[in-house]
């Protein structure tokens, strides 16, 4: 494989002109969405028709198109996936992006030859998760946003996978598939494409009374974009074989001027080396110009996290466009689509039928050729037709994908055809060689086999539904030392989950230890986040980890089960996996049980009626706790302070006067942002009982000793005692138990 054959420069089609101009400037690949299930539900997305003719554009220039299924997906939506891919399937899409693994399973049984990539939605930060992926069948990942390139280039190596990467456009404060604040706050979730972007809006950094950013810098959850072109040797050498440019909310000129700029550098590169590797001021200038939100970063892949990466401040009210960069995109790429050069003779002899050869370059530098034949040549009884009048006729390619670069026509005799015939000659000729150039991307749709999967399914969740009722396990997590001991005294406790970053490893064996004696099991939970910080933090301290007396595990990242299952934790040490590993139908949760754990977190984006739908019987339920809206690389201690490496809580406070808690774990490096409300189901105990959970999760996050000890009561009342009880917070959220999520 040659170094240019290694390398894609991959642009997004937010509409089918975005796609043309996206194949004009230069790009090997578009990926797109359809009318569903796409992670940018708000953008101009293809229809049936539209896209079935953008596969077939894009295949006639030798190019590749990748179709966006990268949200979760509800238990109805399911029966719809397999009617709504078969279409673009046959027309020979190249691949389907996804995040729900339950979709993940479903492609891989329906369509087997259809590859898949991974989304940057499934949080795939290092080689354990991309290696289980790849089992699965997952042929490409697309990184998580914050790797740095040492993290992709172990990816890279450790699994051979082919690795996609973000190298232009917006960047999300949060690791992709982690971010419920939109869905919180709005009802409206990033998981289904439907972010609002609250990142975007302008917030106070509190520390009690205290103000911590200024006035003029309000904008801290607000990224700047990702610029890596000076970056791209790097990138390259580090493994990436997709250069992938964000912007599918943006315009065909957006696309056509930020891929064009990119095909530039990269095919620089790929002829030169590093040697005399510069980007040029004019082409910073252009590419500001395409788009400013507040200055450009290099994004993550030299460094962690930083202050230089957040914009801050308020963009200006007005920028003078760059109208002559404007009209050039414009001319060179969205209103001039680019055309397949053909070839083409015609043989007009007088008394024999009209034939038209074709020939064009096909799928692997092939020649395609076709002929075509029309009506008998007529002896013409006035003016003969010339060769060059059949071929001006001929040649009238008008809106079809081609254009002949030769075109000749040979006569023999005083020759006549109509100037139709001729010219249904040439739609035919074309119409024809269209064909042939897409046959080999054509596919035979197969039948549906999941059926039998489906029912065994139901069979299983009838009979965990049917079970007698039985008291489920009272479960506490708690995040912060002094929040344990009330929990110890709670008779009410069967399990005590500690934070893994809250309880240092100094500690695991004496904690686990108060918790057997207070006849308690005890588990515990593994970060958010699952990089070379943690994995560097579990191998100093594994022997600590095996020898602590834990009960178990709760995991929250498929890097982590593949960190323990290389580790032989899986025999030791029984797991839970908590709700972001998002089992939102029957096929996800079907998946996730085949790895093992004792038991599966309901999500907590689906109502009563959904979970019921999918099946969630047997599983654990969180009734109380700060739900985490974002979990974030970024630092807001180091944003406003500077980097202090001890654990802390800041407030963000919003224009509603809300106040959000943000959690910096240093042991990690992450920052988590909890919903300024706690999630609350006190009052809703029939309703959750009627789910059949096998245990009911309280979540300590940034509660006193007192408010848990409260918090407990309160609930253990409730559900335990069928005693009134009231919330002892004077605001709480039910979430979207009820409500639901768009």
């Amino acid at each position: 494989m040659t170094k240019k054959q290694s390398v894609e420069v991959l642009a997004p089609g937010g509409s089918y002109e975005s796609i043309t101009a996206a194949v004009a400037a230069g790009a090997d690949a578009v990926y797109t969405g359809g009318a569903r299930f796409g992670a940018r539900a708000y953008a101009n997305n293809l229809d049936q028709e539209q896209l079935c003719r953008a596969i077939d554009y894009v295949h006639l220039h030798g190019r590749k198109l990748y179709l966006t299924v990268n949200t979760l997906f509800k238990e109805q939506e399911l029966d719809e996936l397999y009617d709504y891919l078969a279409p673009f399937y046959e027309c020979g899409l190249d691949s389907v992006l996804v995040q729900d693994l339950g979709v993940l399973s479903f492609i891989r049984e329906n369509f087997p030859d259809l590859p898949v990539h991974a989304s940057t939605q499934m949080t795939v930060t290092g080689p354990y998760g991309a290696k289980l992926l790849k089992e699965m069948g997952v042929s490409r990942v697309v990184t998580a946003r914050e790797l740095s390139l040492e993290e992709i280039r172990q990816i890279h190596q450790e699994t051979g996978m082919e690795i996609e990467t973000f190298v232009h456009g917006a960047l999300c404060y949060c690791y992709s598939g982690q971010c419920l604040m939109s869905s919180l706050i709005g009802g409206r979730s990033g998981n289904r494409g439907r972010c609002a972007q609250p990142c975007r809006l302008p917030y106070e950094v509190r520390r009690g009374n205290r103000l911590e950013n200024g006035r003029n810098e309000r904008y801290v959850l607000s990224l700047k974009d990702l610029c890596a072109l000076d970056l791209i040797p790097d990138i390259i050498e580090a493994g990436v074989y997709s250069l992938k440019i964000e912007g599918r909310m943006k315009s065909p000129r957006y696309t056509a001027g930020v891929t064009a700029m990119y095909r530039k550098y990269v095919d620089r590169y790929l002829r030169n080396g590093r040697k005399d590797y510069q980007v040029s001021p004019g082409d910073r200038k252009i590419i500001s110009d395409l788009y400013d939100r507040g200055g450009f970063t290099e994004g993550y892949y030299h460094e962690h996290n930083g202050r230089d990466m957040v914009v801050l401040k308020e963009k200006p009210a007005f920028k003078e466009s760059n109208s002559m960069l404007f009209s050039y995109l414009d001319q060179t790429y969205v209103e001039s689509p680019l055309r397949k050069p053909a070839s083409g003779q015609a043989r007009i002899h007088a008394g024999q039928p009209a034939k038209f050869c074709l020939e064009a370059e096909g799928e692997g530098d092939r020649r395609v050729t076709v002929e075509v034949e029309g009506p008998v040549v007529e002896e013409a009884q006035k003016q003969p037709m010339t060769s060059e009048k059949i071929c001006r006729q001929l040649g009238k390619t008008g809106n079809t994908p081609f254009f002949f670069e030769e075109l000749s026509a040979q006569v023999d005799g005083q020759v006549f055809l109509p100037v139709q015939n001729l010219n249904e000659l040439r739609r035919k000729g074309l119409e024809e060689l269209e064909k042939a150039l897409l046959s080999p991307y054509r596919r035979e749709r197969k039948a549906r086999k999941s059926e039998k999967m489906e029912k065994q399914e139901e069979k299983s969740a009838d009979a965990l539904e049917n079970q007698p009722d039985q008291k489920p396990l009272w479960v506490v997590s708690v995040e912060e030392r002094q929040q344990l001991a009330p929990v110890l005294e709670a008779q009410e406790t069967d399990v005590v989950d500690i934070d893994a970053d809250g309880f240092p490893a100094e500690c695991w064996q004496e904690t686990a230890e108060q918790c057997h004696q207070a006849g308690k099991q005890c588990f515990l939970m593994l970060p958010h986040i699952f990089r070379q910080e943690a994995e560097e933090y579990f191998g100093i301290y594994e022997a600590e980890l095996r020898q602590a007396g834990f009960d178990g595990v709760v995991v929250r990242s498929l890097e982590e089960w593949g960190w323990l299952k290389a580790h032989d934790f899986l025999d030791e040490l029984p797991m839970v996996f908590d709700a972001g590993l998002y089992g939102w139908n029957h096929l996800a949760d079907q998946v996730l049980s085949q790895l093992g754990p004792i038991r599966l977190t309901m999500p907590v984006e689906l109502t009563a009626r959904e979970l019921k739908a999918k099946g969630c019987a047997g599983q654990e339920i969180l009734i109380y706790g700060n739900l985490p809206m974002m979990v974030s690389a970024q630092c807001m201690q180091k944003t406003t302070g500077g980097c202090t490496r001890k654990r802390g809580v800041l407030y963000l406070k919003d224009r509603t006067g809300k106040q959000m808690p943000v959690k910096n774990h240093c042991t990690f490096c992450y920052n988590t942002i909890y919903n300024a409300s706690p999630l609350s189901l006190l009052g809703l105990e029939d309703l959750v009982r009627g789910l059949k959970p096998s245990a009911l999760r309280l979540q300590f996050t940034t509660e006193s000793p007192r408010e848990t000890a409260r918090c407990l009561k309160a609930f253990a009342d409730g559900f335990l005692y069928g005693r009134k009880a009231e919330m002892p917070f004077a605001e709480f959220t039910r979430g979207h138990i009820k409500r639901g999520t768009e």
